[in-house]
């Protein structure tokens, strides 16, 4: 449908079209480079008064006065223009029945679709990333032909703070510092820290980017935190049950994509540190859910955002950017920690799952390749790693100008060997947000299923496969199932679905089955 923003497209990587490859030559030092393609051309904003709201504008000139105690904010860190449309944060609603007018819910979809988001509680004067948001999970049930709806905020220690303040309280370090103004609430911050009023051991996260279900836990996750435990009433409810303290060192925190083992029944996570060495860390918990040993992962030394990773049978895999971390940014008022090193090489790094120490790791250049997400890695025999992901053209304005970002499926190919690296484009559309048959995790898969963004911001979350049985292993093929995901019309301003009302752009999803509720 042309006003859609939003797609969903099964990508097969048996049959892929037309691909381009890359080869990368560790001995030789040789890099062919890709066939070019056309980047898309820059999307134009939907609602052209959302610029008008904004109190970035290049074509006024503030006072010297204004420019240090309250600098005009980039658009991309305004909140008048970063939440607004569809972008624009709702109120909770409680178990809310929709009813069903066209066609029927299938019979074997009996558990409940949860999608997690940004949504800020309040609206700072200041600056305000979309990732900043704080976390809102909108769930639907279904049982028996009934829809139930409702969205709760993840009620974390910083949420709770900030309602009962009844306004913001913790400085949005992502969003960056860009005048006195900024200085002045990171100072009462660290006031109300040394007074005993806020207790950085809790927390200060917003778990608002992903869920994950394993150790008979359902969790709601954000990169800056540790997870939060959530429960899912059979009534259709979603309740913050609260913050899973498995690690009590300071500043504690877990990715918001770990991967777990389907055989095994462990998972494996990692947690970065952009100001502390070790930068990257690597852990995994039993079949039980209890926390192993932590693995610091020494070989990495400057902060790299690194989002997302993968597992094989024997492996884990890590990808490094282009994009560093800088805390000196925010420090001198340079607005986000984020920077862009266009003279590093990103590339991969491959560990056994259960090393001990990063001493048997090993790292392969990989010019251009900027992972954000990782659908899936597997073993081609013994000496060949396959890896699935997305990569990202121009990765320097994906926080400033995400819409001027292209992101390629691509599968690249790593001879343990020989050190040989190999890219193969899958597809040249603008792809992202996607998952598989999670059975798959670590083992060789053929689908995968992606967002198509028209414009990557104004995507509704992941489009989630949902396998047809709840035993994953006995379905009768990989793609036999549902991909489940909300859609929003721009046009009438409303969702599908006959929801109770609009559902916010938001980030990852997670179907639980009935049986784990």
């Amino acid at each position: 449908m042309d006003h859609m923003n939003y797609s969903s497209l099964k990508i097969s990587h048996n049959h892929p079209p037309k691909p381009k490859v890359t080869y990368y030559n560790h001995t030789k030092e040789q890099i062919i480079s890709f066939l070019p393609f056309h980047k898309p051309k820059k999307c134009v904003p939907i609602r052209s008064s959302i610029e008008k709201n904004s109190s970035y504008d290049t074509k006024s000139s503030p006072s010297l006065f204004t420019n240090i105690i309250d600098r005009p904010l980039h658009p991309s860190v305004d909140p008048k223009h970063v939440f607004t449309g569809n972008f624009a944060p709702v109120d909770e609603l409680g178990p809310t029945e929709c009813p069903v007018v066209d066609g029927r819910l299938p019979d074997s979809l009996t558990g409940t679709y949860i999608r997690n988001g940004p949504n800020p509680q309040h609206m700072p004067r200041g600056p305000l990333h979309f990732f900043e948001g704080d976390g809102m999970l909108h769930s639907v049930q279904l049982s028996k032909g009934r829809a139930i709806y409702t969205n709760r905020h993840v009620k974390t220690y910083k949420y709770k703070l900030e309602r009962d303040a009844g306004c913001q309280i913790f400085p949005n370090m992502l969003s960056g510092i860009y005048g006195i103004a900024d200085i002045i609430q990171c100072v009462a911050a660290v006031a109300r820290v040394l007074m005993g009023h806020i207790n950085l051991k809790k927390g200060f996260g917003l778990a608002n980017t992903s869920l994950a279900f394993f150790s008979s836990k359902l969790l709601a996750l954000g990169e800056s935190d540790l997870p939060y435990i959530i429960n899912s009433t059979r009534e259709g409810d979603v309740e913050t049950v609260g913050r899973w303290d498995f690690d009590e060192a300071l500043f504690a925190s877990m990715t918001a994509h770990p991967k777990t083992d389907m055989t095994t029944k462990e998972t494996f996570a990692f947690k970065f540190s952009p100001v502390f060495s070790p930068h990257l860390t690597f852990f995994r918990f039993d079949a039980n859910g209890i926390k192993q040993k932590d693995v610091p992962i020494l070989s990495i030394n400057r902060p790299t955002f690194i989002h997302d990773f993968a597992i094989t049978k024997r492996f884990a895999i890590f990808s490094e950017t282009q994009l560093a971390v800088s805390a000196a940014n925010v420090m001198l008022g340079k607005g986000m920690p984020t920077v862009f090193v266009p003279e590093k090489i990103p590339r991969i790094g491959i560990i056994l799952k259960y090393a001990t120490s990063d001493a048997e790791m090993k790292w392969f250049n990989v010019p251009g390749f900027n992972a954000m997400h990782v659908f899936n890695a597997w073993e081609n025999g013994d000496d060949e790693i396959v890896l699935m992901a997305t990569t990202a053209t121009s990765i320097e304005n994906l926080f400033h100008k995400i819409d001027m970002v292209h992101f390629s499926l691509e599968k690249v190919r790593i001879n343990l060997r020989t050190g040989h690296v190999f890219r193969n484009i899958l597809s040249t559309r603008n792809l992202e947000l996607g998952s598989i048959n999670s059975s798959y995790i670590g083992k060789k898969n053929r689908y995968v299923f992606m967002g198509v963004g028209k414009e990557i911001p104004k995507m509704e979350g992941v489009p989630l496969f949902v396998p047809r049985n709840e035993d994953h292993l006995e379905a009768a093929d990989e793609d036999d199932g549902f991909v489940v995901t909300y859609i929003h019309d721009e046009i009438h301003e409303e969702s599908k679905f006959l929801l109770p009302r609009r559902v916010p752009y938001g980030l990852h999803g997670l179907f639980v089955h009935k049986d784990n509720h």
